[in-house]
């Protein structure tokens, strides 16, 4: 075996063992939903062979990054669903082929009518599918349905007695969007200064790709309120997580604000000339920035990050910061103020609080 090989071996099993070990708390989750609802179908309802709801459990919670129980409670629906209506139809019409393909068609059309997700459907559509391949049960019609209740019911319940603590993830997730923020804008400082052969397009296209990041924040965020929520060993922990939504919406809306900036920045560094000025303020920037993202793991940094924010904002007159400048310049200068304030809105300020922060305009 070749250095290059091993190598890539060595990185495979190293990848594999880290997602592993990230696993290991969803993973006792999971094992102990199937324990729990199998032994409630098997020992409680007396179903001899209550394989529903061993697939329901282990479809509603998964591994998927989204384990909001609401999540939960829809893929519980959606699997219970095609269990249900294909029990119907083994009942109406015997087990078969035609049986199969009809109870399959009937589960997709019916699941994507009540969901958008593509998932949803499939999920429904192997319960479906599994019910009308294995033998009648002797126990008697919709025992499968009743062990998918149980299945999801103890997804449910699982949720809450042994939550997966999203927390952790959505805090790292904040501190990626903001660290790439602050990468971004002082790239925009190094090509500002630079004037010639500047490259704020190649800072334009890494901002153009910074929705997903948000987007993944928003989905482990959201997971994360969730389920301190719903369980009440993690209820405690909701007052950080909303401090997080706050951060979120904030800088959403400033990763918005900073691409028109930095597109509006590749028009006026065509002609090749550093602006200096714009570099210092943006270069200012980053430092209030670098706080923020500290303030994710300590928020008594909190009021330092909007203190520095203020004292950027107060600036951002056109007439005062550029006096006699072009209309082009100006128009940067009208361009940072929402991203200004979209920030400070990040650190708990109101949108009117934060906008009482800019100097009145022409005054």
């Amino acid at each position: 075996m070749t250095k290059r090989s091993t190598s890539s071996v060595r990185a495979w099993a190293r990848s594999g063992s880290l997602r592993s070990a990230a696993s290991a708390w969803p993973i006792v989750q999971l094992v102990a939903a199937v324990v729990v609802a199998y032994s409630v179908s098997r020992f409680v309802l007396g179903h001899p062979s209550p394989v529903t709801a061993a697939t329901v459990t282990l479809s509603s919670l998964g591994f998927v990054r989204d384990a909001r129980p609401l999540r939960v409670l829809e893929t519980a629906i959606g699997v219970t669903l095609g269990i249900t209506l294909s029990e119907v139809i083994l009942l109406a019409f015997g087990q078969g082929v035609a049986q199969l393909a009809l109870a399959v068609v009937v589960t997709l059309v019916a699941a994507r009518f009540f969901s958008p997700a593509p998932g949803f459907a499939i999920v429904a559509a192997s319960q479906s599918a599994l019910v009308a391949i294995l033998p009648v049960v002797a126990s008697g019609p919709f025992t499968r349905t009743a062990d998918g209740l149980v299945g999801g019911a103890t997804a449910l319940l699982l949720t809450a007695l042994i939550p997966r603590d999203a927390r952790r993830e959505a805090r790292a997730e904040a501190k990626r969007v903001v660290a790439t923020f602050s990468r971004i804008v002082a790239s925009l400082v190094v090509e500002l200064r630079r004037g010639d052969d500047n490259e704020v397009g190649r800072v334009l296209d890494e901002a153009r790709t910074t929705q997903p990041l948000i987007d993944q924040w928003r989905t482990s965020l959201d997971s994360a309120i969730g389920i301190a929520t719903l369980s009440p060993f993690l209820r405690r922990r909701l007052p950080e997580l909303r401090r997080q939504r706050d951060l979120l919406a904030g800088l959403d809306l400033a990763v918005r604000d900073l691409r028109v900036v930095t597109r509006r920045l590749t028009v006026i560094m065509r002609d090749g000339r550093p602006r200096p000025e714009f570099a210092d303020l943006l270069d200012r920037l980053v430092g209030a920035v670098n706080l923020l993202e500290q303030s994710i793991d300590d928020p008594l940094v909190r009021p330092l990050v909007r203190q520095n924010l203020i004292l950027i904002a107060v600036k951002l007159s056109p007439d005062e910061l550029f006096p006699g400048s072009s209309v082009i310049e100006g128009s940067v200068v009208m361009e940072l103020r929402p991203l200004v304030m979209d920030l400070l809105t990040a650190t708990g300020l109101t949108a009117d609080e934060a906008r009482a922060a800019l100097p009145v305009l022409g005054a």
